[in-house]
């Protein structure tokens, strides 16, 4: 035992004098750039070449954070995001590793200077209630997920940064979302995450035709999302021990603040090896839309996200639309018909129609997936369909879950 213990201390140590050259690297990466815009040309001297570099600083960097563990296919996931980042700068991507694998540790390392690869130093388990041995996966990831959040806002002292999971593969205008969401993020108290992700994202629930079009959710996504360091210092003292999502989306943590999400993803999932051994995936995930139109989200007008503006609108859309019954929406083709409500007026009459129109029907904290104020935006043969409470609903149920 003396012997193990020596061995676990030589490791962590090295682990920090790893953790501590990283950082010094990024800080040596930064006092360069200071430098480099101290040394500018004067404003007189003509420039033009130059204007899409000083335009290129002025923009805020956001880290990718990969959760990675034993799946060496982590390599479909940073292909694509190689691929797909317009800018090494604005968008690092630091890859971190639990679980020792040492497939995936050779993967992650080929990629060479294009990722940093951090490594979470506690492989030992997780102490947990005798009854939730089964669960020791689930102890893990939230373990993970807390030193990996905590080294990207403490240790490297980022502002924002995307959470991904080695699973996951990302859309051609996913950076371009996630750069144009980040001021709403900043300005909007009331909007704690952005979201790639679209629970009900199957190709024959969305308008693939309407990629731009983004919503607020109530429902957490995660599934590759946005938060500020704000955010992070809220949460990180009570980080819990497992089951850290469904956490995030209980009425404490959420605290009446949603999150916005798109149409048609900028993810999707190939991991059917996983802790949660394929739950959901064969049903829904792997049906899951990935969008494949660039959308030029910095170039458009998202202001009808902010609170105020999108309740008014959305809700007056949603109210307005003529109510129907679900054997006439099951019954008509829809195409080129408006919008239409189909009202649920409880927690079974809401799973039974969600059931039927092949919507995912679990509620969390009584939070109906994708949904904003209990509604839930579908498309159906064509249609628009919102499926909604009555219009005198006055909040979450969380009994409902």
């Amino acid at each position: 035992l003396p012997a193990q213990l020596l061995q676990l201390a030589q490791d962590a140590e090295a682990e920090l004098r790893r953790q501590r050259e990283l950082l010094l690297q990024i800080q040596r990466f930064s006092q360069q750039q200071q430098q480099q815009r101290r040394q500018k040309p004067p404003k007189t001297t003509p420039k033009p070449p130059a204007v899409a570099v000083e335009e290129e600083e002025e923009l805020p960097v956001i880290p990718v954070l990969v959760l990675a563990c034993d799946r060496s296919s982590v390599r479909r996931c940073l292909d694509k995001l190689l691929r797909y980042r317009p800018s090494a700068r604005r968008f690092p991507v630091i890859v971190s590793q639990d679980c020792g694998h040492a497939e995936t540790a050779r993967v992650i390392a080929s990629y060479g200077q294009a990722v940093a690869h951090i490594r979470q130093p506690d492989l030992s388990d997780v102490p947990v209630p005798p009854e939730h041995r089964k669960f020791q996966g689930y102890y893990k990831i939230s373990r993970h997920y807390r030193w990996a959040l905590g080294q990207v806002f403490r240790t490297f002292r980022y502002r924002a940064a995307i959470v991904v999971e080695d699973d996951l593969e990302v859309a051609p205008d996913f950076f371009e979302y996630f750069q144009a969401v980040l001021p709403l993020l900043r300005r909007d108290p009331s909007l704690w995450c952005a979201s790639a992700w679209n629970d009900n994202g199957k190709e024959a629930l969305v308008d693939a035709g309407r990629a731009e079009l983004l919503y607020r959710t109530d429902f957490f996504p995660g599934l590759g999302w946005l938060l500020l360091a704000e955010l992070w210092d809220e949460l990180e003292p009570k980080w819990p021990p497992a089951f850290w999502d469904d956490w995030m989306r209980q009425p404490e943590q959420r605290r009446g603040r949603s999150c916005v999400r798109p149409e048609v993803s900028r993810t999707m999932t190939f991991g059917r090896k996983g802790v949660s051994h394929g739950q959901f995936f064969d049903q829904y995930l792997k049906f899951i839309k990935l969008n494949d139109r660039f959308v030029p989200f910095t170039q458009l007008d998202l202001s009808y996200l902010t609170k105020d503006e999108y309740e008014r609108s959305f809700l007056r859309q949603v109210y307005s639309a003529p109510e129907v019954q679900l054997e006439e929406l099951q019954k008509e083709a829809g195409k080129d018909s408006g919008p239409v409500r189909l009202q649920y007026r409880g927690r079974d009459s809401f799973k039974a129609l969600a059931k039927a129109l092949g919507l995912m029907d679990d509620l969390k904290s009584g939070v109906p997936r994708a949904g904003y104020r209990g509604v839930v935006s579908f498309v159906c043969r064509g249609r628009r369909v919102f499926l909604a409470p009555p219009s005198d609903w006055t909040g979450y149920d969380p009994s409902w879950s």
